[in-house]
């Protein structure tokens, strides 16, 4: 059996349960019926008349299947349905209701989905939190901050930027400056965006959703559009994709910059991995597009710092410019990880410890009051050495040894860093074609 003809079977079943009322059976049988309509428009060969006739006929059934799914949820709240036998309205005949009655619920559940975009906690990252990116970090105040707080800078001919496409190997710190943005930003809309709050099962309703993405943004502006992992929506058009993805291409083009869209203080930022396979067009758009590379040996220092943070620790500036010096080619997602594995050497000596001695130290009740009675591991030979294991050691008695260089050498000699050489390559020659240096 073909796919266009188990297409036909499942809509003709979903006719007759839909006849005998049985709505939840017949909403089912539509939905699946339109997915294999849509199956065989992609895959089985078939005239251009036959594919309008197929898309005509799913467009038909897929409003069917809408207003069931409305019955069939306001049937759960136990609403009053307006009709006179107790089932849905009647299908829609064409031209016969206004467009105001089917558009306005559609519109609102779009927005409904779109508001779990909007950052509303701020992620609570300074500039600071970010080390070095001097130059990507300066660009995003010239579009975002500046125009906020000296609006009157930005007049006639000097506008802010649009369109800022961050790109970069993985673990530089795209998404990070993002939540920068959000957290400084802080009289701006933030909107975080990701495929999955763009793309829908639903025939047209994918564009839409990017329409009214756009619509919001200009109705609570000064607002920021980000775009993580943007090479998911605006790869480069060609003929063998689906209809569905160009026209999601087709519909960012048009927001970002066509005849009829007003941007005004709106700015979409854009972060992926492999700029290259973006669309022309889309790359156009974003009128910077900034360079995010691996740390240099000094933002590696602070990022090591960082990353310790008020853990303690007998590390100097000598050290952490050596831990710098040894981790060529680390990106901060792996400097990150790299603390965090020595971080839990400490934890480990505990758990590997046989002997505790007793130690003085900070309360753990009141930091500021010094007991003398805390338990901290030890070597046998140690004076006082007292054999134990950790499981002999009460909850709130145990001192654990503080982060030494050596606990980050130790993790250091089983780390290796995640970018590949020829990756980097095709950024660089990106940047030389199209980008500046972050």
């Amino acid at each position: 059996m073909t796919t266009l003809q188990k297409a036909i079977d499942l809509v003709t079943k979903a006719t007759e349960e839909d006849k005998k009322k049985n709505y939840e059976e017949a909403f089912r049988l539509y939905e699946h019926g339109v997915e294999y309509f849509l199956h065989s428009i992609k895959y089985e060969a078939q005239s251009d008349k036959a594919k309008e006739s197929i898309r005509a006929k799913c467009e038909q059934y897929l409003e069917r299947a809408e207003k069931l799914k409305k019955y069939l949820r306001e049937k759960q709240k136990k609403k009053p349905i307006k009709d006179s036998d107790g089932g849905p309205p009647p299908k829609k005949e064409s031209g016969n209701s206004s467009d105001s009655d089917t558009e306005d619920p559609d519109k609102k559940k779009l927005l409904n989905q779109l508001e779990g975009a909007i950052v509303i906690e701020k992620p609570n990252i300074q500039w600071s939190d970010v080390a070095g990116l001097l130059g990507a970090k300066e660009a995003l105040k010239e579009a975002v901050i500046l125009p906020i707080k000296f609006p009157h800078l930005f007049t006639g001919k000097r506008k802010p930027w649009k369109g800022i496409l961050l790109f970069g190997p993985p673990g530089t710190g795209k998404s990070f400056l993002a939540k920068a943005v959000a957290t400084e930003a802080n009289n701006s809309t933030f909107f975080s965006v990701s495929s999955s709050n763009l793309v829908s099962k639903w025939l047209g309703e994918s564009e839409k959703l990017v329409k009214n993405l756009f619509e919001m943004g200009r109705q609570q502006k000064p607002s920021i559009i980000f775009i993580d992992e943007i090479d998911s929506l605006c790869s480069s058009r060609s003929d063998n994709e689906s209809e569905s993805a160009r026209r999601i291409k087709t519909e960012f083009l048009v927001q970002m910059q066509g005849v009829s869209s007003d941007n005004d203080g709106i700015l979409v930022l854009g972060a992926t991995n492999i700029p290259w396979v973006l669309d022309s067009a889309i790359r156009r758009r974003f009128e910077k597009r900034i360079y995010i590379p691996l740390p240099e040996e000094h933002a590696r220092a602070k990022i090591f710092t960082l990353n310790i943070g008020n853990t303690p620790n007998s590390l100097s500036d000598d050290d952490y410019k050596t831990l710098a010096k040894k981790t060529e080619g680390f990106s901060g997602a792996d400097i990150s990880v790299l603390v965090r594995d020595a971080l839990m050497q400490p934890v480990r000596k505990v758990q590997t410890a046989t002997h505790f001695k007793t130690v003085s130290g900070p309360s753990r009740s009141d930091p500021n009051i010094t007991v003398h009675d805390l338990l901290t591991p030890c070597s046998p030979g140690e004076r006082g050495a007292v054999e134990m294991s950790w499981v002999d050691v009460p909850g709130d008695k145990l001192l654990e040894p503080i982060v030494t260089m050596s606990d980050m050498l130790a993790s250091l000699a089983n780390s290796k860093p995640t970018v590949n050489d020829a990756d980097l390559v095709k950024l660089k020659q990106f940047m030389d074609d199209f980008g500046q240096e972050g």
